[in-house]
């Protein structure tokens, strides 16, 4: 395998390929669509001949996160992929890793819900992602590409920032995203970690064994003292403002003189930077600012550009209205923050979208 690559590719393609390349220890999956391409490329370049890397199929989501659990808990580097039913029946496990406080990488690439809904592209899952993702207090790190590069580059991110902060990362992709071929530039291989670094580097808490210079580490997300679960809680909300602090990522287009600004992530940016090109011809001043960090989300300077003189937001995504709460929370009232969105695979137009920011803010004011 060459050190760098320029290849023309799908985004569930290139997940496999930034995996391998990454180091990954294993991929624990079950397929899904649109998202099996994933595993399906995976069990193609046969990694396990030639860095070892172990790719299974599970014989349930059910069981893949559960064997993610396992991977973790011994600091290895371990991954799965799934679409939104499937990392609904991944929900418990998550909650699990984050309270054992362990890393790994989840992709979901998104479909269109609720139920088995369609195999379409969907961003109905964002609730799912970056409220929690289970039961209890908690958050995953979630990314949001919107381009087969961001697919490639946000495996490395992923890992880094899991592994970073001990906590679960997902790569919150959509149908469109992991089906569209770009030309993407694949990393350098990197070797896999040897046991002696996972030692080295995750000793204080994975599990790797006791030996007369090693003390034991249990992985496990139960404590049945509800003080000392408390302070566990407390811990883990800690970490959390920490990542608030200083992991927020997104890009800014046009919002230096912007008197409206849409938010969109995902493919829905693609579409809306689109959008700002139409407003901008017909003399309107429109910005887009796409969060990369769903969680966390980058409340800070969407609240600065409201506070700036910002005349409205708005939301554009492929779902009822999700990210607009937390879009509306930022803003905290100043200015008006509506939303528009489709549903059911369905994904809007740049046209459109200019014609809801027109009809639901330019022209109420």
């Amino acid at each position: 395998m060459a050190d760098k690559e320029v290849k023309l590719m799908k985004g569930n393609e290139v997940i496999a390929h930034a995996a391998i390349r990454y180091g990954c220890d294993g991929y624990f999956g079950y397929p899904i669509t649109p998202q099996s391409e994933v595993m399906e490329t995976l069990m193609e370049l046969k990694p396990w001949e030639t860095t070892g890397m172990v790719v299974l199929q599970a014989e349930s989501e059910i069981a893949s996160i559960n064997m993610v659990y396992g991977g973790a808990a011994t600091g290895k580097r371990v991954m799965t992929s799934s679409s939104s039913p499937g990392i609904s029946l991944m929900s418990e496990g998550l909650s699990y890793l984050a309270g054992a406080e362990l890393p790994c990488l989840i992709v979901n690439c998104q479909r269109g819900g609720p139920g088995l809904g369609t195999i379409q592209p969907s961003q109905g899952d964002y609730f799912q992602a970056c409220k929690g993702g289970g039961h209890g207090d908690f958050h995953m790190i979630v990314l949001a590409p919107n381009s087969v590069q961001e697919m490639h580059d946000f495996v490395a991110l992923g890992f880094d920032l899991a592994f970073k902060y001990r906590n679960p990362a997902m790569i919150l992709a959509d149908g469109a995203i992991g089906q569209m071929m770009e030309k993407v530039t694949l990393s350098p291989q990197r070797p896999r970690k040897t046991d002696e670094e996972i030692v080295r580097e995750c000793g204080e808490w994975a599990a790797t064994g006791k030996t007369p210079d090693r003390k034991r580490n249990i992985a496990t997300s139960l404590e049945l003292r509800s003080e000392e679960m408390e302070k566990i809680n407390l811990r883990l909300q800690a970490k959390y403002r920490t990542l608030e602090e200083n992991e927020v990522r997104y890009e800014a287009i046009g919002c230096d003189d912007a008197d409206y600004v849409i938010v969109a992530f995902g493919s829905s940016a693609r579409i809306c930077s689109a959008t700002v090109e139409l407003a901008r011809e017909e003399g309107l001043k429109v910005g887009l600012l796409r969060p990369i960090t769903l969680y966390p989300f980058p409340a800070k300077p969407i609240a600065e550009l409201a506070a700036r003189g910002v005349k409205g937001f708005l939301s554009a995504e492929l779902n009822a209205g999700q990210m607009v709460t937390d879009v509306r929370l930022a803003v905290n009232g100043k200015v008006p923050v509506e939303h528009y969105g489709r549903q059911g695979g369905i994904v809007f137009t740049p046209d459109e979208v200019l014609d809801a920011l027109k009809t639901k803010i330019i022209n109420k004011q």
